[in-house]
């Protein structure tokens, strides 16, 4: 299981003392030594390596990794360039596509948005192979909680984006009154068309990050 490094270890160091995070260590260092589980342990903390506490200017939340082969590495809603784009992420760069104009790309690799300071974190960290949730109850979600509090008490303007139920139920976090939280429905198919489509959140991100002295967020990615 890799570490966690820069600003954010610094900032979550108190979790890792916890006797939650300890049992959570070993319980998934004991899955990564007997079965299958995504994504690799290297980019386990890739949402934060890619993104630093203090450049985050947005944060989109997703639930836990994809199950299958290949697809994880760490960033919500994102797979590897060369791997089919998931339905929920071919939503995302429709709206994308219709708020801002911007072209739809050719692969779901969204390491450039995390580059640009959008902290793309799943709620769970991990997932065994072919399992959805199955590592939903054994201490990630009381560790990205942390993170999403820290995150929440950055004294400058950031943008929470919560698609979906589970992570609208994390606005509770998230109490300082410089930051725009934005709520939609979830882009899945299933729900895409009760108003996701149409939020128009990265637009409004962007002219919320600008009004406050932020640069706005390239979305558009190559």
């Amino acid at each position: 299981m890799s570490a966690l490094t820069g600003d954010w270890a610094e900032a979550l160091k108190g979790e890792f003392a916890k006797p939650y995070y300890k049992k959570l260590y070993e319980t998934v260092r004991q899955e990564y030594k007997t079965t299958k589980v995504f994504p690799p342990s290297s980019e386990l903390f890739n949402a934060m390596h890619l993104t630093p506490l203090h450049e985050v200017k947005a944060v989109i939340l997703g639930q836990d990794p994809y199950h299958n082969d290949g697809q994880a590495h760490g960033l919500c809603f994102s797979v590897r360039k060369g791997v089919e784009i998931p339905p929920s992420l071919v939503n995302i760069y429709k709206e994308l596509h219709d708020d801002l104009g911007v072209k739809i790309p050719d692969h779901g690799d969204l390491s450039k948005w995390a580059k640009e300071g959008v902290l793309l974190l799943n709620t769970v960290l991990t997932v065994r192979a072919h399992q959805a949730n199955s590592h939903q109850h054994i201490g990630w979600l009381t560790f990205t909680d942390a993170v999403i509090r820290k995150v929440a008490e950055e004294d400058r303007p950031i943008v929470f984006l919560l698609w979906g139920a589970p992570a609208q139920r994390k606005a509770e976090l998230i109490h300082n009154p410089k930051h725009l939280v934005l709520k939609a429905p979830h882009p899945s198919p299933l729900s895409a068309y009760r108003g996701f489509f149409g939020c128009r959140h990265f637009s409004k991100a962007n002219e919320f990050l600008e009004k406050n002295g932020v640069g706005p967020i390239d979305w558009q990615i190559d």
